[in-house]
C-alpha cells in the first residue's frame, strides 16, 4: 500500500543566516535535527534541499529548506515545545515576523490530526503552509500522496495553486 503521508510527522526546516558555531544553513539545520534525536524526536527521512526566495518578498539573503519526517512518542504540543526549545538553543529570537534567522523549525502534520492551538499549543496542520512553496514542494518530495487534513487537497494540486512568484530551486 502506498504511503500517504497521513500517518506520518512532518517538519519544516529553513535558514537563511550563518550560525557562528555550525557554519552556513544546511549544516546549522543538520546539527539541529541530530539535537532533536537527542530530545527524543528521530528524524527518519529528509527531503531534498531547496533554495528559496524570501516569503514574502524581501532583501534578506535567500533561504535553505527542507521537510524531514520524524517519529517520536511525544503529543503535538509537546512536540512544537521541543522545537522551540532546539530554536532557541540555536540562537533564534524572535523578533520580526518573518525576519531572517539562523533556524527555522516548523509543525507542519502530525499524523493528520487537526487541532485549532492556543497559546503553547500546535495549531494542526500548520496554518500557512499551504501558501509556501518551501513547505509544499519538499513536503511532496517525501510524501507524493499527502493530502491537506482539513480539506483533503492533494498535494500537487497545492502546489498548482501556489502563487508564481514564489522562487524555489533545487539546491
Amino acid at each position: 500500500m502506498e504511503n500517504t503521508g497521513q500517518r506520518s510527522i512532518f517538519i519544516g526546516a529553513g535558514a537563511n543566516l550563518s550560525h557562528p558555531i555550525h557554519g552556513g544553513p544546511r549544516p546549522t539545520l543538520e546539527a539541529a535535527f541530530a539535537e532533536l534525536g537527542r530530545r527524543g524526536v528521530s528524524v527518519v527521512r529528509v527531503s531534498p534541499w531547496y533554495r528559496t526566495a524570501p516569503v514574502p518578498a524581501s532583501d534578506q539573503p535567500w533561504y535553505v529548506n527542507a521537510v524531514v519526517e520524524v517519529v517520536t512518542k511525544l503529543a503535538p504540543d509537546r512536540l512544537l515545545a521541543v522545537l522551540h526549545e532546539v530554536e532557541q538553543a540555536f540562537g533564534r529570537v524572535r523578533t520580526v515576523a518573518n525576519a531572517a534567522r539562523m533556524i527555522d523549525l516548523d509543525l507542519l502534520d502530525f499524523r493528520g490530526k487537526t487541532a485549532a492551538g492556543g497559546p503553547g499549543q500546535a495549531i494542526l496542520p500548520h496554518p500557512r503552509m499551504t501558501a509556501r512553496a518551501f513547505v509544499l514542494r519538499p513536503l511532496a518530495d517525501l510524501a507524493p500522496a499527502w493530502r491537506h487534513p482539513v480539506s483533503g487537497t492533494p498535494i500537487h494540486a497545492l502546489l498548482a495553486a501556489l502563487p508564481a512568484d514564489q522562487t524555489i530551486e533545487p539546491w
